[in-house]
């Protein structure tokens, strides 16, 4: 890029590609019939894509499948999966289909608080402070009741208010903490109208009072919700007999149970192996999170925090093996929605909580914690067993085969092939170079 570009958002969607095209590419007509090659080719359905950003010039897709024969609390549920990551949604599909005939998975609400903060400085005397936030709570509920009136007929709402003091961080700082319950919505947009709402009030009552005399000052920073929900909680299990264990790859289920403990039990005090640990939960929690419209970076956020909460980055699930029982389980915050948003918008979006029988915010919370279960499940069982590499790098040969753009008798060839040998880049890449000899 020789030079900077001026209103550039002004710019027609037109205009935009052929100034990145001119500027980045030395074939400029072939990067704008890339990018036309991924609009939809309904005008409408295109627009709306474009409307839900600023800037866009077209999509980037990601494949989206499906993982069926999901037990959950005796019901049977098909999960939708948002994923470009090779095996995953294998991998969950064969956890569901091994814990389909062990009982299932079982998923429990612990409960369903969110939490939005009024971040503000004051320096004059705490107990005054105190003495005032006590005297003006009840404002903060009737001043934002035009905001909260429509959630509370659904149930939710302004849960409590608290006057949190922080000058052992920071010089002067306080908190408005403020929980939440906003049901069938993730709450992003109430919960920050709320806080707006609570500081303004928090500022017009504090200079309307002895608050504020001589030097004492109270100032706003800032007001916004917390993606941390540890009170936001669900978990999710599998227990059967260590013998109900065994199959084809697990021949002595006593030894592979307790293999398969002690492989939790290093991802819970080793953050090398347990941010990798629960990386492997998320591919499963993320590729529901983004198939049914929801923030997955929220989600990411918040449950790596509680992964940290006891001041070490640790594994989020847990096994243990209890008179003759093998039991395996998580326990992660999260903060989803099924109403609002992506979820009314985009087609596919509704298409994904169609196929999961349009549930609520809890019941999605327990279908997200499962799916990362089961990830978890069928990673560990690899790493204890066979290994991981083997089954991932058969499922990452179509890329290879693509990354090389083989013609069909090619493709057919390598697969035979490969049926047989170990999957190596290395290796597909010399059969190919062999084959076009």
């Amino acid at each position: 890029m020789n030079n900077a570009v001026a209103g550039f958002s002004k710019l027609s969607k037109k205009e935009k590609i052929n100034w990145i095209a001119n500027e980045y590419f030395s074939n400029p007509e072939e990067a704008q019939n890339i990018i036309r090659n991924y609009w939809n080719s309904d005008e409408k359905l295109q627009q709306l894509h474009d409307e839900f950003i600023e800037n866009t010039i077209t999509n980037l897709y990601i494949p989206l499948g499906v993982a069926p024969n999901f037990l959950i609390n005796g019901k049977y549920k098909t999960i939708p999966m948002a994923i470009e990551e090779s095996s995953v949604v294998a991998a969950a599909s064969k956890a569901a289909k091994y814990w389909s005939t062990r009982g299932g998975f079982k998923a429990t609400i612990i409960n369903t608080e969110k939490i939005g903060q009024v971040h503000f400085t004051y320096s004059g005397d705490a107990e005054k402070l105190t003495q005032f936030f006590d005297e003006i709570k009840p404002k903060f509920f009737s001043e934002t009741q035009s905001i909260t009136k429509n959630m509370q007929q659904r149930g939710g709402g302004i849960l409590d208010i608290k006057l949190k003091d922080k000058r052992s961080l920071l010089e002067n700082y306080y908190q408005l903490h403020a929980t939440f319950e906003t049901k069938d919505s993730m709450g992003a947009n109430f919960i920050n109208s709320c806080l707006e709402q609570f500081a303004t009030t928090l500022k017009e009552e504090a200079q309307n009072s002895a608050l504020c005399q001589n030097d004492e000052k109270l100032e706003v920073v800032m007001s916004i919700l917390s993606n941390y929900v540890p009170h936001c909680l669900v978990r999710a299990e599998v227990s059967c007999p260590i013998e109900e264990l065994a199959e084809k790859h697990i021949t002595n289920p006593q030894e592979f149970a307790e293999r398969f403990v002690q492989a939790v039990q290093i991802a819970e005090v080793e953050p090398f192996r347990a941010v990798t640990h629960n990386k492997g939960i998320m591919n499963g929690v993320d590729a529901v999170i983004l198939a049914t419209g929801n923030d997955f970076r929220a989600v990411e956020a918040g449950v790596h925090a509680y992964a940290a909460k006891n001041g070490q980055y640790a594994s989020l699930s847990h096994a243990k093996i209890e008179n003759g029982i093998f039991t395996f389980w998580l326990e992660i915050p999260l903060a989803v929605g099924t109403v609002g948003g992506l979820t009314s918008l985009h087609p596919l979006v509704k298409l994904c909580l169609e196929i999961l029988e349009k549930p609520s915010a809890p019941e999605l919370m327990e279908i997200v914690a499962v799916a990362g279960l089961a990830q978890n499940f069928a990673a560990l069982r690899s790493l204890t067993t066979t290994g991981i590499q083997e089954g991932h790098m058969k499922m990452h040969l179509n890329n290879i085969i693509n990354q090389f753009e083989a013609t069909d008798e090619e493709r057919h060839l390598i697969k035979a092939h490969f049926k047989k040998t170990a999957v190596t880049h290395s290796a597909v890449v010399e059969f190919i170079e062999n084959l076009r000899k």
